[in-house]
């Protein structure tokens, strides 16, 4: 059984996806979200096969759910579904770590058939959606990183850690507005928008661990 966790904080957009999931003889909604703060503390209490949330919420929003979800549980399968679906969009949510994306449009079976490819280790992007977005490259992160200079390094791991620019000068005995020119320049040269998205990169390439938050 694919014990699944609903996040969305419109009731009968919830009401519509739990009926949607159970009508499917192998899925199971063990709980469910309105706010990304509520389906965090869902998460902890009772972690899920897959989470399935919407990137627009209150308490912090998919995107800071993501990532908190992922610094506790690098390895959890994290479904997005959205009413938008801009590129940019939905590279921000895969950059956060996301491992699939679906539109509200989208066929209902879709939905189905998107949390059982997450259930088994697959990447999911609906169907209207170009499946280039799904591509990462292992190696071209590295030599990204690789060319940060010493102190954009630092500076990286200290915000991938969740400091801020103010923590990050003081640590560093930097203005912050070094700090802030440094920021900008990191992410351009590692082409991530968000913070994170730098995070999880740090995840993946084990400059910093997994940690609870």
């Amino acid at each position: 059984m694919i014990r699944v966790l609903l996040a969305d904080d419109h009731p009968v957009v919830r009401s519509g996806y739990l009926r949607l999931l159970e009508q499917a003889s192998d899925i199971r909604v063990i709980a469910e979200a309105a706010t990304g703060e509520a389906a965090y503390g869902a998460f902890v209490a009772d972690p899920p096969d897959v989470l399935a949330t919407d990137l627009a919420m209150p308490g912090g929003g998919g995107l800071e759910l993501i990532r908190r979800v992922l610094l506790r549980t690098p390895a959890a399968r994290i479904l997005v579904f959205s009413m938008y679906d801009s590129p940019p969009l939905v590279r921000q949510a895969l950059d956060a770590g996301a491992r699939g994306f679906l539109t509200k449009a989208a066929a209902p079976q879709g939905l189905v058939d998107a949390v059982r490819a997450l259930h088994a280790g697959e990447r999911y992007l609906g169907a209207d959606l170009a499946a280039s977005l799904l591509q990462r490259d292992p190696a071209r992160e590295a030599e990204r990183l690789a060319e940060l200079s010493l102190r954009e390094f630092e500076i990286f791991r200290l915000l991938a850690l969740g400091h801020s620019p103010a923590e990050c000068a003081q640590a560093l005995k930097l203005s912050p507005k070094t700090v802030s020119n440094h920021q900008t320049a990191i992410k351009e040269k590692l082409g991530v928008t968000t913070s994170a998205a730098l995070a999880h990169l740090a995840i993946r390439h084990r400059v910093i661990g997994s940690a609870l938050v």
